[in-house]
């Protein structure tokens, strides 16, 4: 058996339609139209709000129950997911990090250059692998 839709189901898909109707009513009664509207809205808020805490103290019930079956307690939950949660120790993203160590150190003309390995090679450095030297040869 088909459920036939309300006069307020058709309003509220089609503008036009509640225009429409709205015109052919009294100021004074389009205004009674909406406050009560809005009350049974506010009756409907309340009720569905009602229902969503019932559900909700019912889930924790039932998950106090399971704990209980299991012989664990709500702070062991908490004890046990605290460390789990949230960001990992460590830097952050984008920030600086420390001085590098250098990884290469050459000896040019009593002079020592050295260089990280990172970065754009140093024009000593790359003279000296230019000349068929290995990386090898300059590694600390």
């Amino acid at each position: 058996m088909a459920v036939k839709p309300s006069a307020f189901e058709e309003f509220a898909k089609s503008k036009t339609k509640a225009k429409a109707e709205a015109r052919k009513l009294d100021i004074s009664d389009l205004k009674k139209l909406v406050i009560s509207l809005s009350e049974a809205l506010d009756a409907e808020q309340k009720k569905q709000k009602e229902k969503e805490e019932k559900d909700r103290l019912a889930k924790i019930a039932k998950i106090n129950e399971m704990l209980a079956e299991n012989g664990l307690k709500p702070e062991d939950l908490k004890k046990a997911g605290a460390a789990k949660r949230g960001r990992k120790p460590g830097p952050k993203a984008g920030a600086k990090r420390g001085p590098v160590p250098p990884k290469y150190r050459l000896v040019v003309e009593g002079k020592t250059h050295e260089w990280t390995g990172r970065g754009r090679t140093p024009k000593v450095f790359q003279a000296y692998f230019d000349a068929g030297n290995s990386r090898e040869s300059v590694e600390i």
